[in-house]
């Protein structure tokens, strides 16, 4: 049998082969692959799938092979495995609510999205640190107290402290690492909860290709809220002579994965954070 990829024959050919021998010749296929044994003309037509199948001729058959399935690419892959991460710790107030099992899922769906990353050059995407990231999860702060693995106020306690958003402000120009934390400090009734942001100023610098380390300068406190007109109070660094040797006013951690709008980094003391672009 000619192969379907031929070119077609003479229309004159076609008119002069009688109708009984072409129904004898269709009649040698199977029906599925008859459609291919149509006059070259219509061939074209019924066997044009736009690549959804190839045909395929040899002396005695036609065959339909499909085409292979492409891999799912790796921006597809490291969306689901975002999506698998963000899971994971959704509903779980930033990880103040966090169980072991939840710190335990949190940290392998990190793991996963890391290693489909692959490791991280800041030097060649420093562009990416660039702007305002919110924190979604602190493997830390399942201690119930804001400094997470470093000592920090209680929450819920004598002085009930609500923590708010927190975020992180990066410049990659003037190299401002700012870490900026809304909290509602609870007081005695009648008076209604004094609502605060804190920004704690940093320096940053790059230690390899995905580490960085900062350097605390000040903490400015603003109020928000009803008292929103009050001034802003700066609390200057405490001089190193006098700052406790746990509190050393840096800190350092390892980005391990970053893109346009995801960001995870694992703290000197083992704390997991994930952020999501503001």
């Amino acid at each position: 049998m000619a192969s379907v990829l031929q070119s077609p024959l003479p229309l004159s050919h076609h008119r002069t082969s009688s109708s009984k021998s072409a129904s004898t010749s269709l009649s040698n296929f199977p029906t599925t692959h008859r459609i291919c044994n149509l006059p070259a003309l219509h061939r074209r037509r019924s066997c044009d799938f736009k690549n959804d199948v190839i045909c395929q001729s040899s002396s005695g058959e036609v065959t339909f092979i499909e085409p292979p399935k492409s891999a799912p690419s790796k921006d597809d892959l490291d969306g689901s495995l975002k999506i698998k991460l963000l899971s994971a710790v959704s509903g779980l107030n930033r990880g103040l609510a966090a169980s072991e099992d939840d710190l335990r899922k949190a940290d392998e769906a990190a793991k996963e999205l890391e290693t489909a990353g692959g490791p991280v050059d800041l030097l060649a995407d420093m562009d990416k640190l660039q702007g305002r990231w919110k924190l979604v999860y602190s493997s830390a702060f399942s201690s119930r107290t804001l400094g997470g693995s470093r000592p920090g106020p209680p929450t819920g306690r004598l002085l009930p402290i609500t923590l708010g958003q927190v975020f992180q402000r990066i410049d990659v120009f003037s190299k401002d690492f700012d870490n900026i934390v809304e909290l509602e400090l609870g007081a005695p009734w009648p008076l209604p909860p004094l609502e605060v942001t804190a920004t704690l100023a940093h320096k940053f610098e790059l230690i390899g290709s995905s580490g960085m380390k900062i350097t605390f300068e000040k903490t400015t406190v603003k109020t928000t809220g009803n008292l929103s007109q009050l001034p802003a109070l700066d609390i200057p660094r405490i001089p190193d002579g006098f700052r406790p040797q746990s509190n050393t006013g840096s800190g350092e951690f390892e980005v391990t994965y970053l893109d346009s709008d995801t960001r995870i980094t694992r703290g000197d003391r083992g704390e997991l954070r994930v952020f999501v672009i503001a």
